[in-house]
């Protein structure tokens, strides 16, 4: 299925409108904790594997983050065993072996080292040891790592797979006034854009996230064992660089908005300019559409060079407070090595616990864009998932086959309360019958038809089919009694003979080619390529509207419905190809009660009855010769287009 997006408005949770360590313009929820709370719900689903998840995290983070430490061990064998100076008298050797058996057991031996003995060389077997343990850890850090990374991402897309099946299922479920009031394209776009960005946002965020916090805590810990000093002089890069993220970001955000707003402007003017390319040519305006179009690029570039270059401050602007950091880390820790209060192991670890502390805290900034798209997404598949439904059928009849006999019996219908459209209508239709239904737009016509199929439920009154009431009939078995051709050909990407097939279950390639013969389209399709196995899309420009039209016939002829629904399928098409469609649509209508919607009063001349409407009211009913010989509101109508078109 093809969709044309609708030009960019602004970012959804990453590209430009993202910046690392920063706060994007993104979708925000309007109800960020619920939405967030309810999407939790949905991935639990896969409890056992988010268990396993935070079980590979934590191993792999602690793994990962033990190495610097070792590290350090093996430096203080090193420069210790080679120079000769006498360990830190702050941290005794003795309190070392305490350490080492009271916390932590064999392992911590390794972590806190206390073979160093001052002046007896370098151990290189020792220093080997250390690092052979520390390539081990990471290896099994990053192994443990992609084991979590393909866990969370079979747990993604199982929660959207479930979140796609429950919309699918729910576009079946939602009342036709749920897509008459809001906007086709916005509701695909919940289906299918947001479920991908939701798809993507759990993805990204939610381990990174739980990945992020944990090394921060773990790195926290660390540091503050090595030295609490240290480890509060560190802490002062994130107050500010949080502040200088926000004060830079509140700027840039304005830029980013600008920057969205002008592409989509820019979209708009690519997207009709392409649309009405040769208009455009045949009306020499291609000298004015490039100069609209160099207007709007260079609107553009300068939006987009201040939103980038002002977001962009933020990242050299953190660096430098986190490398003055590591300066004042550096004098500091040096300081105490002298003082005998660290070893100069313990200060390089801490170095390099500093720098990795910083990207978990910029990760996490910038993973706040991420999290406000998803959420935003999310919220609104739920909103489209919450939709009021269609009352659930209660059955108490059956029907097989209807014999087409079609009653109205005092039916009032209005959309909205205080406004009334269809007032205590009265009609039957014997089996059979042509009925054509006329009237000026908004009269009521198209309403009368979905209220026989029930897409809309009556306020009162009955609409019985074969003396049952439709109420009384499951809604999946009333609308099998009806075929349907109207004004906007639906045609789907496959081939011809799929598309005529549409209309019945597994009909077979005779039944096809004989529907065809009877919507008087056979020829056409026999002088394609392919045939019958011609492949059509959507879209398709290979084929005229006469022609799509007798396929949407061809399709009714299979399904071989008892009652016909009509709806204006002549008025997009030529003079010629009309004659063919008039008379496919007299052969379909044969033998059927058939309900036809016309604006061209001289293609329903023939109907055994007419219906006139005006404002939702039935206010002429009779022959086509009955109602002119009334000179009434039917006799107007019929006037003035035979008038127009003399003229």
């Amino acid at each position: 299925m093809s969709m044309k997006s609708a030009p960019a408005k602004g970012p959804r949770g990453g590209g430009p409108g993202m910046w690392h360590g920063g706060f994007g313009v993104v979708a925000k929820p309007n109800n960020f904790k619920s939405s967030l709370k309810r999407l939790i719900k949905e991935i639990q689903s896969d409890g056992r594997k988010i268990y396993l998840v935070l079980t590979l995290l934590v191993i792999s983070v602690v793994t990962g983050l033990i190495g610097p430490k070792i590290i350090g061990h093996a430096t203080n064998l090193i420069i210790y065993g080679f120079i000769g100076s006498k360990l830190p008298a702050g941290i005794p050797k003795a309190q070392l072996i305490l350490r080492a058996h009271n916390s932590f057991g064999a392992f911590a031996n390794i972590i806190n080292s206390p073979d160093v003995i001052p002046g007896s060389g370098v151990n290189f077997s020792k220093v080997f040891h250390y690092l052979l343990i520390v390539g081990i850890l990471y290896i099994l850090s990053s192994l443990l790592s992609w084991w979590q990374l393909y866990t969370m991402a079979g747990i993604t897309q199982r929660t959207v797979f479930r979140l796609r099946l429950k919309c699918e299922e729910k576009i079946s479920k939602v009342p036709l006034s749920y897509f008459d009031t809001g906007s086709r394209g916005d509701i695909l776009s919940r289906v299918t854009n947001d479920l991908d960005n939701l798809g993507m946002s759990i993805q990204q965020s939610f381990s990174q996230t739980l990945n992020s916090l944990l090394t921060v805590l773990v790195i926290l810990g660390i540091m503050f064992w090595i030295s609490p000093y240290l480890a509060l002089i560190s802490l002062i890069a994130i107050p500010l660089s949080v502040i200088i993220s926000i004060r830079i970001g509140k700027r840039s955000q304005k830029e980013f908005g600008a920057q969205w707003s002008w592409i989509g402007k820019l979209n708009g003017h690519i997207e009709e300019m392409l649309t009405g390319h040769s208009l455009v040519r045949v009306f020499g305006h291609r000298q004015k559409a490039l100069a609209d179009f160099n207007e709007l690029n260079e609107s553009v570039y300068k939006t987009s060079f201040k939103a980038q270059f002002i977001s962009g401050i933020i990242q050299p602007a953190t660096t430098l407070i986190t490398n003055a950091i590591y300066v004042l880390i550096a004098v500091v820790g040096g300081w105490f090595v002298v003082n005998g209060s660290i070893t100069i192991g313990d200060v390089q670890a801490f170095i390099q616990y500093s720098r990795q502390f910083s990207f978990p805290l910029a990760q996490l900034a910038g993973l706040v864009n991420t999290i406000q798209s998803g959420v935003a997404s999310a919220e609104r598949v739920f909103e489209f998932l919450d939709a009021p439904e269609e009352v659930i059928d209660q059955p108490k009849a059956q029907i097989t086959r209807a014999k087409g006999e079609v009653v109205f019996d005092q039916v009032s219908f209005r959309y909205k309360e205080d406004i009334p459209l269809i007032e205590n209508l009265n009609l039957k239709v014997k089996p059979g019958q042509t009925i054509a239904i006329v009237g000026p737009t908004g009269a009521g016509k198209t309403t009368l038809v979905n209220l026989m199929m029930r897409f809309y439920e009556l306020n009162s009154g009955k609409i019985l089919i074969d003396g049952i009431d439709a109420k009384d009939l499951s809604r999946d078995q009333l609308r099998k009694q009806f075929g349907m051709v109207l004004q906007d050909t639906w045609l789907f990407t496959g081939t011809m003979a799929e598309n005529i097939a549409f209309g019945a279950d597994n009909p077979s390639r005779a039944q096809i080619e004989e529907a065809a013969k009877a919507a008087n389209i056979d020829h056409f399709l026999r002088s394609l390529p392919e045939g019958y196995d011609s492949l059509l899309t959507d879209d398709s420009a290979a084929i005229s509207n006469g022609e799509r039209q007798l396929l949407t016939i061809a399709r009714a002829f299979i399904a071989d419905p008892p009652i016909l629904i009509l709806d204006e399928a002549t008025s997009s098409v030529d003079t010629r190809t009309e004659v063919l469609v008039q008379k496919a649509m007299a052969r379909l209508r044969q033998g059927r009660t058939s309900f036809v919607i016309a604006h061209r009063l001289s293609t329903i001349v023939d109907a055994d009855v007419i219906l006139v409407m005006n404002n939702g009211s039935l206010i002429e009913q009779g022959s086509h010769q009955e109602l002119m010989a009334k000179h009434g509101f039917y006799y107007d109508l019929y006037e003035a287009q035979f008038a127009s078109a003399l003229e």
